[in-house]
């Protein structure tokens, strides 16, 4: 049996004026949220994951449960972006640690997207399980920078993974034996954008009590900066397997453990198979049939035509309905509009993604906005394509995402310019 304790710390930090974070204590499941995407979009887009997060696991309370209510939070923040344009561009990171029975053993799952972290204080030692998925470190692990020069990079603290940001998210998952004595952080990036591991393992060796310890942390940030909001969560194993002194071997718990899965969404890469079907041999024609098809020679050889009332109605009514068909074609297609990449400038069009049997769709507008001016998490996205409802929407949208990107732009916080003649990645910290 394992038991654990814990508790949580927030502030809205000294620079902040809405506090776009959240923080998630249960007895078994344990979350850090940061949200983004301006003041009201930030604190949905981490209120609705959070929400989702915690029904889901609930219904599926293992360590692909977990990583499945990561999936459907994304998908949740994703369609309520969807339904409210003022809030297209909102999104969050999320980090969280569930203790899930399988097979007989307890074990601790942690799933993570974004930048907030997770760390493992072990025997002394801070560790950090997460990776961040965010510019600067892909630059990291490409070697284009070290870890110390990503730390104060000016892209750090752009995203290339993020809750509510597209359709789909890859997600990070863990799984780990509980060790008696081992305590987890979770953080979201106001606490290690202001504290180096060496002070975090200070206080997360010095403090017994996890509130207490998770308050310290957060006043510790505030007094060097406060730059962000701020949240801690502080889970400590009280009861759990005895430690020998060493890290749990990887077949202790699981073959994976230790290591991040891919998303397990059950899809396969193979085609439906159609099950085989018989035909039988034909019937012999009726005798009625057999004097049916002789008159039906006959006439073919005298060169008649048979041109009846219903023959005549059929046409008609055939013509009627491809022309209905054709028309609502070109309704649908001439509703739609769409933002996409074109030489790395974000164009409105008109029409369906990809197009639409013959109608292919049309520049509608340049909005002079390049791949450099929007947070690169919504790039892949941006280059597929994003479907409005409006010129409007569509307007809308792209002015959220320039406005996450470059907060201090005076257009920001007032509605989209419109273009007086129309020319035929996540950011935090919003």
């Amino acid at each position: 049996m394992t038991i654990l304790r814990s508790g949580s710390a927030t502030d809205t930090g000294l620079v902040r004026s809405v506090n776009q974070d959240l923080a998630v204590e249960t007895t078994t499941l344990f979350a850090v949220a940061d949200g983004m995407g301006g003041h009201a979009g930030g604190e949905v887009a981490s209120r609705l994951a959070v929400d989702a997060l915690l029904a889901a696991f609930g219904r599926q309370p293992t360590g692909a449960g977990l990583s499945e209510a990561v999936t459907e939070a994304n998908a949740v923040v994703w369609q309520h972006s969807l339904e409210n344009p003022e809030l297209r561009g909102m999104g969050t990171t999320l980090t969280a640690v569930a203790l899930v029975n399988e097979g007989g053993r307890d074990v601790l799952a942690l799933v993570n997207v974004g930048d907030s972290r997770s760390y493992r204080f072990h025997d002394g030692a801070i560790s950090q399980i997460t990776t961040d998925h965010s510019l600067a470190e892909e630059m990291v692990r490409t070697g284009e920078l070290t870890s110390h020069e990503a730390a104060v990079h000016p892209h750090r603290h752009i995203l290339t993974r993020a809750l509510g940001v597209a359709t789909d998210v890859a997600v990070d998952l863990w799984r780990i034996q509980p060790v008696r004595g081992d305590r987890y952080l979770l953080c979201s990036d106001g606490l290690t954008n202001e504290l180096e591991p060496d002070q975090i393992s200070e206080v997360l060796s010095s403090v017994a009590d996890p509130n207490q310890a998770a308050e310290l942390l957060v006043q510790a940030a505030r007094t060097h900066g406060g730059s962000d909001n701020i949240t801690v969560v502080v889970v400590d194993v009280v009861v759990g397997e005895d430690d020998n002194g060493a890290l749990p071997a990887v077949a202790a718990v699981a073959p994976d453990f230790g290591s991040p899965l891919p998303p397990e969404d059950g899809r396969s890469d193979g085609a439906a198979v159609p099950y085989p079907v018989s035909v039988a041999d034909e019937a012999p024609p009726s005798r009625r049939e057999r004097r049916r098809v002789k008159r039906r020679e006959r006439r073919m050889a005298r060169g008649r035509r048979l041109i009846t009332v219903r023959t005549l109605l059929f046409v008609i009514l055939f013509a009627a309905v491809i022309a209905g068909a054709f028309a609502a074609i070109r309704w649908y297609d001439t509703n739609s509009y769409f933002v996409r990449v074109t030489d790395n400038e974000l164009i409105v069009y008109q029409g369906r993604i990809g197009g639409l049997l013959w109608y292919h769709p049309q520049k509608v507008e340049s909005t002079g906005v390049t791949t450099a001016d929007v947070p690169s998490a919504y790039l892949p996205a941006l280059r597929a394509g994003v479907e409005e409802s409006s010129v409007a929407s569509a307007r809308a949208y792209v002015h959220n995402l320039v406005c996450q990107q470059n907060t201090t732009s005076p257009s920001c916080g007032a509605p989209p310019p419109t273009p007086a003649a129309p020319s035929t990645t996540t950011t935090k910290g919003v």
